[in-house]
């Protein structure tokens, strides 16, 4: 993909409700042929956004530009919203069958009937409900419902597709097969998207950027990677996994390697810093490694605390435990691992992790 040929820009673009800010961008774009993820916790402005980008919610400020040319005119916008495509969280179709809900964008379009016919046909297979072609959508589960929008966007090629929470209403067995199907058929066909979430992890599986917003902005912008791994600040590490956030000092420097100093205790980590800076430190949960032994020598996780357990809760396969090092701290063990050294609240345990393991932000 060519990271230089964005399709749709927007410039200073504010959207504004009497005094409040919905929305403040000084730039944003999105690349051709790529899939961007908004992320963010509900309110952050990611609907506003999509709305916006599709003319749905007026008035705004600022400019929107698509394959080069700014958007300004009646004319420029009926051309350019009959070359997009939105699917809302709530699939919103008419009252008759699934092949006239998956041709009704085609025949606004004034497409002739044997194109009809082959490019639904092709959608209905595409999306595995040919089965339900002379169905009333009255009928329809929740999942089929959203898998004849899909393939009613789809059908009219649009280059570019907004998704709109499009899983958020699902049960988890039909949200997972639809976010299978629909990474494949994505990938397939290099269509342009552009899709609000705020699970990370739909974010991840899909997207090859994510930008994360709140409060109406974009925090951070850059490749699922970067986002996860380097994040700008303590809200975004926050939002993307990253539950041990802590605040300190550096007070040590050599070489790569620093420590900081955090409530009394010292913690090594990797990173371009200078002493005296103030730094935000995080922890993947995943990388915490919890044991009733006695810290062997020679290993090579250069953190090393004794923990007391404050808490434990249940997260499917996994087990959170929430532990008080001097600091606070978060782990992940599985229900083998939490039996097998016998876990519970307030017992001590030693607790570890990497000096690499650590994320860096630097407050300066």
């Amino acid at each position: 993909m060519n990271r230089s040929d964005p399709i749709l820009e927007v410039k200073n673009l504010e959207v504004k409700r009497g005094e409040s800010i919905l929305l403040n961008l000084p730039f944003f774009s999105v690349e051709r042929g790529e899939i961007l993820a908004l992320i963010g916790p509900n309110g952050a402005g990611k609907s506003t956004l999509l709305q916006t980008l599709s003319f749905l919610l007026q008035p705004f400020q600022g400019e929107i530009i698509f394959d080069g040319e700014k958007l300004d005119s009646h004319q420029s916008i009926f051309e350019y919203r009959r070359k997009l495509a939105m699917v809302f969280q709530e699939p919103l179709l008419f009252d008759t069958t699934v092949f006239n809900n998956v041709a009704s964008g085609l025949k606004i379009r004034g497409t002739k009937k044997n194109e009809i016919r082959d490019r639904v046909t092709e959608q209905l297979e595409r999306f595995g409900i040919s089965h339900l072609k002379n169905r009333s959508a009255k009928t329809l589960s929740s999942g089929e419902a959203q898998r004849i929008s899909l393939a009613r966007a789809f059908a009219i090629e649009p280059l570019l597709l907004f998704l709109d929470e499009p899983f958020a209403s699902l049960d988890p067995p039909t949200r997972e097969s639809l976010i299978e199907d629909l990474e494949h058929i994505l990938r397939q066909s290099q269509m342009t998207t552009v899709f609000a979430t705020h699970d990370r992890t739909e974010a991840l599986r899909l997207s090859d950027r994510i930008a994360v917003m709140h409060g109406g902005r974009i925090l951070q912008a850059g490749s699922p990677q970067e986002v996860m791994n380097q994040p700008a600040d303590e809200f975004v590490a926050s939002f993307v996994g990253l539950e041990t956030i802590l605040f300190g000092k550096v007070i040590k420097k050599d070489g790569g390697t620093f420590i900081a100093s955090i409530n009394g205790q010292d913690i090594e980590a990797v990173g371009d810093v200078q002493l005296g800076d103030n730094v935000v430190l995080c922890v993947r949960p995943e990388h915490v490694t919890l044991s009733t032994k006695p810290h062997r020598e020679g290993t090579s996780a250069r953190n090393v605390f004794k923990g007391k357990i404050n808490k434990m809760a249940s997260l499917g396969p996994y087990q959170k435990v929430y532990l008080d090092c001097g600091f606070p701290l978060v782990a992940y063990v599985t229900h083998h691992s939490r039996e097998e050294l016998g876990l519970t609240e307030g017992k001590e345990v030693q607790t570890s992790f990497k000096a690499t393991a650590v994320t860096v932000i630097r407050r300066g």
